[in-house]
This record gives C-alpha cells, sequence and structure tokens, in this order.
C-alpha cells in the first residue's frame, strides 16, 4: 500500500518536472521534516531540487505534534526506510541523500540498497557492527530506553534532556528556543532496534556497506555529541571505507547534536553542499534563486 502523502507526491512532482538532480532530507528522531527547511534554501538556491519527506504519519507542524504524539509510536527502521524508498521510486534521477542521527542510519541503509547518488550521514546513529557505547550515548537514549514498554510509544524529551543529547554545546537561550521551536515526541521502537542490534542477526538496524553500487559517502561528527559521539561515528566510517566508493570522514569542531538546526547550521549545510557538488552536478544557478518556499506547503 502506497504511503506516500499528497505533500510529498507534490514535491516528488516539482522535483521531476525542474530537471534538477533532487537531494533527498531524512530527519531523525525528536525533529520533524521541516528541520530541514533553512538547507532547502540553500541547496535550491545551488541549482538542486529539495524533497523533506516524513517518517509515516509525521504531522506537519510541531503544534499538532505535541497534541497528539501517539502517532509516532511503533515506527520501525524497516517501515520508514521502506517509505522512503518509495519516494525515491518515483524520482526521475537517482536522489544525493542527506540525513542526520535515525536519518543518518536510513540514509546509510537506502544507499546500502543502490538508491543514492551520494549520501552524507551527520552524526548517524549506530547499525549493526558498530560497537562503541560510549556513556554519554547509553545517557542521552536513556529517557526511551530505561523504560522496555517504551518500545511501543512515543516518547517526548523533557527540556533537560533535550538540553543534554542535543544541546549540550550550546547557550541557555539557544538551547531552550530550539527546544520549543523543534523538538517534538518520537518512536522508542528504532531506539531498542538500534540497541540491540549488534544482538539480532536480524534486525532492521543493518547496513550493506559493501555494495558497489553505494556511491560516494560522507560522514560529519559534532565534535561535542552527546548522543552519537565520535567513536560511533567513526566506527561507522570503519564499515563504510570497506566501500570502493569514495568513503570521508570529517569532525565539526565544537558542535554538539543539534548541528543541523543550532546557529550554526549554516556551516554544517556548506560542508555537506561542497561535497555534493563534487560528485553530482547542479544545474545552472538561475539569476532570481527559487526559494524552497515556492514549493508547495505542507497543510497546516
Amino acid at each position: 500500500m502506497a504511503t506516500i502523502t499528497d505533500f510529498e507526491a507534490a514535491q516528488i512532482d516539482k522535483a521531476n518536472a525542474s530537471g534538477r538532480p533532487p537531494v533527498v532530507f531524512i530527519h531523525g528522531l525528536w525533529l520533524l521534516p521541516s528541520s530541514w527547511d533553512r538547507w532547502r534554501e540553500v541547496f535550491e538556491d545551488a541549482g538542486y531540487a529539495t524533497l523533506t519527506p516524513g517518517w509515516p504519519d509525521d504531522p506537519n507542524t510541531v503544534a499538532e505534534a505535541q497534541a497528539h504524539p501517539e502517532v509516532f509510536a511503533h515506527k520501525t527502521v524497516k517501515q520508514v526506510a521502506d517509505h522512503f524508498a518509495e519516494v525515491i521510486a518515483r524520482l526521475d534521477a537517482p536522489p544525493v541523500l542527506v540525513g542526520h542521527s535515525f536519518g543518518g542510519l536510513l540514509a546509510q541503509i537506502l544507499a546500502g540498497r543502490g538508491l543514492a547518488a551520494a549520501t552524507v550521514v551527520i552524526d548517524p546513529a549506530p547499525f549493526r557492527g558498530v560497537l562503541p557505547l560510549p556513556v554519554s550515548a547509553l545517557k542521552s537514549s536513556s529517557p526511551v530506553l530505561g523504560n522496555p514498554g517504551n518500545y511501543g510509544r512515543a516518547v517526548p524529551l523533557t527540556y533537560e534532556q533535550f538540553r543534554f543529547a542535543f544541546a549540550n554545546a550550546l547557550g541557555e537561550d539557544e538551547a531552550r528556543a530550539l527546544y520549543e521551536t523543534f523538538a517534538v515526541p518520537a518512536s522508542g521502537t528504532p531506539l531498542f532496534q538500534a540497541a540491540t542490534a549488534n544482538l539480532n542477526p536480524w534486525t532492521q538496524a543493518k547496513v550493506n556497506s559493501k555494495n558497489p553500487e553505494r556511491g560516494p559517502m560522507l560522514l560529519l561528527s559534532g565534535e561535542l555529541d552527546h548522543t552519537v559521539p565520535f567513536a560511533v561515528t567513526n566506527a561507522s566510517f570503519k564499515k563504510q571505507r570497506r566501500n570502493a566508493g569514495v568513503t570521508e570522514l570529517r569532525e565539526v569542531p565544537g558542535r554538539g547534536h543539534a548541528l543541523t538546526i543550532d546557529s550554526g547550521w549554516r556551516e554544517v549545510a556548506g560542508t555537506t553542499l561542497d561535497f555534493v557538488q563534487r560528485f553530482v552536478a547542479p544545474t545552472a544557478t538561475p539569476t532570481v534563486a527559487e526559494p524552497a518556499e515556492q514549493a508547495p506547503e505542507r497543510p497546516a
């Protein structure tokens, strides 16, 4: 059964009609597709067509998500990956994939299926074979993993939990502003799937890192990230570099897990764009840039 929403279908049609190389942004837990809105404008101005599909049943706004948190529950890694694969199948060209946190894991799964022209993963959640378990990562995930009953629930973060997991590298005012602007509940299921991946041979949290059709890949790690410390991203890199394709790793100094949405987001977007432009040429930048806001609006 098709799971693509009208909003996503409109983005697909617009990307195909543009003739531009598509870039699909994949958000992680506790965020919504709108967390990529500023990134979309940067990539559109550079000559790419951008799409921000949601996870299945994602609400349209933070307010709606907070009013109906139950819609996030029970989403599995495979269910979400298959949804993004369905979006990709409707594109006229293989897209660039850009994923953050669990979105980074999903991007690697999709690239491992041979669906990406190039991939950038930012502070990616671990997959089977990634062994480090830093204390800060355990603490960041404890609001979910601390209660086995959360497997089938939607779990919000308190401000203090968000501050530790996402915004530890930021000042108090910015951290609180990000929490109020972006934070939503999240499905507990993917965290349990990732946490048990090395114990479960049939886990959905696995990546085919050796597929020769994977394409070039960049892994970015925030130096101060509590949720996905460098040791975790580096272990993912070591798995990915077995691939014959280009595989690179870079650390972003002084940044935490909120590096895609905090005040320094443009630096990370620029690094991502530089890598993408090396492997997927954009169309000529128009004289008058076409901002992301001209895309079909997400329903209120």
